[in-house]
């Protein structure tokens, strides 16, 4: 795959972050848009998608940075195309599991 997974937990709380390597490190700007991709809060494994699917089913919040990850989490219904802004052309979403 093209891109990592992070797996966050805190206070009984999950928090995956899906992003393509190759933003791995960058700071994403664009007139009042910002994203930091930093290697401690992104740079994770390089699992299988069917592990990343089964890490995915149950989080309390899931990050998602990149082409190749947000086209994962369309595919696997993870997201919607409403939920993706792009800063520089770099698809972002943020899903909030309540």
């Amino acid at each position: 795959m093209k891109f990592l997974i992070k797996v966050h937990k805190s206070q009984g709380r999950k928090i995956i972050c899906l992003c393509d390597k190759n933003l791995i490190g960058k700071k994403i700007e664009d007139k009042d848009l910002q994203l930091d991709v930093s290697k401690s809060f992104y740079n994770g494994l390089d699992s299988s998608e069917d592990e990343v699917f089964n890490e995915t089913r149950e989080f309390s919040s899931l990050n998602i940075v990149g082409k190749e990850a947000a086209d994962f989490a369309l595919k696997n219904g993870l997201i919607s195309k409403n939920n993706i802004i792009k800063i520089k052309n770099i698809p972002h979403a943020i899903v909030i599991s309540l």
